[in-house]
Formats: structure tokens, C-alpha cells, sequence
């Protein structure tokens, strides 16, 4: 049986998809999990938002809820990175302070910024298919989520399937360019 310290330390890669609502983060997600070389966890922001019990908050703290729900995601994904995990990250940044609270999380090098990129007639479509966001929501979040404006590399899934994305970005990682989008963001930290 193989002793704790005997694991070689190492940080993690985060894969952090960025995209709004209905743009198809989460299906690129699963796709990289199918084709990547090394095991990776998917660790969509949904996920911990679904994890909370399910009494009803007052309406005066439901922002702080979420908020803390964000910072606790947040968390989450930079201690996995911390520990070795590799993980891809699908995030929804349409808040400034989302975006600030991860570079002051994650190592800026460890991290590939994935901009997920879809046309607001394209992304109302999938919203009305879905049915289970509210109609207009992704239209909402368009301008905040790219308001950055930096990405190591980016894609458009009303052009190319989540797998053509998946095998796009895989393709990348091997030879992922410096600075990375997050040291740029940090000022090249």
C-alpha cells in the first residue's frame, strides 16, 4: 500500500470554461472528460448551487447566499488544483467580482481561460428548448461574462460541436503559451 507522502506534490491544471448560460459549457466539459489523458474533475458552478438544501431563503439574503455560494465554489476548485487535481471549471463570470475572486485564487499559470462563445439568437433557442432558465437570461449575461476581454483560446459552439471544442482545447494543452490569459488579468504576475 502506497503511504501519503509518498505521492509526489504537484498542482493541478484548471481547464475554466467561460461562457453564459446555455452556451454549452457543460457539454464541452463532458467531452473532455471522455478525451483527456489524465483523469480530470468537471466541477460546474450548477453543481454547487444544486448542493445547498433546498429551504427557503428570505429574500433580503438571497444575494448573500449566492454570493457565498460563488466564493465557496471557488474554493473548492483552487483547493482540488492545490491537492493535484486537474479540474475543468464550468463558471459563468458575469460579475467582476467572480473573475477578480479567481485570480487572487488560482495559480495564474495553472489555469487555461476557455472563452465559450455563442450568438444571443442561438443561445435564446437552447434557453426556450431547455426550459429550465428563465427566458432571456443567457442575452442578460452576455456583455459581463466576455467583458474581460482575454482568453488562451476560444470557442464558438454555434459553429463547431462540443466535441470539435473538446478535441480543440485538448489540442492546445501541450504546448499552452505564456503568459496565460490569468497572468495577463494579474498584470503578468
Amino acid at each position: 500500500m502506497r503511504h501519503l507522502t509518498d505521492v509526489p506534490p504537484r498542482r493541478g491544471l484548471i481547464i475554466f470554461l467561460n461562457g453564459t448560460s446555455s452556451s454549452g459549457k457543460s457539454s464541452i466539459a463532458t467531452e473532455l472528460l471522455r478525451i483527456l489523458d489524465e483523469p480530470y474533475f468537471h466541477m460546474p458552478a450548477d453543481a454547487f448551487h444544486a448542493m445547498r438544501s433546498r429551504v427557503p431563503v428570505p429574500p433580503g439574503e438571497v444575494d448573500t447566499v449566492l454570493h457565498r455560494t460563488w466564493q465557496g465554489y471557488h474554493r473548492a476548485v483552487a483547493g482540488m488544483a492545490a491537492a493535484g487535481n486537474n479540474v475543468v471549471m464550468d463558471h459563468i463570470l458575469s460579475a467582476d467580482w467572480r473573475l477578480n475572486d479567481c485570480l487572487s485564487l488560482f495559480v495564474p499559470q495553472d489555469v487555461v481561460l476557455v472563452g465559450v462563445r455563442c450568438p444571443v439568437d442561438e443561445l435564446e433557442r437552447r434557453e426556450r428548448e431547455r426550459g429550465d432558465r428563465p427566458p432571456g437570461l443567457a442575452a442578460r449575461q452576455l456583455k459581463q461574462v466576455h467583458a474581460h476581454g482575454v482568453y488562451d483560446i476560444e470557442c464558438d459552439t454555434s459553429l463547431s460541436d462540443p466535441t470539435e471544442c473538446a478535441h480543440r482545447i485538448r489540442g492546445f494543452l501541450p504546448a499552452r503559451p505564456t503568459p496565460t490569459a490569468f497572468q495577463r488579468l494579474r498584470g503578468g504576475n
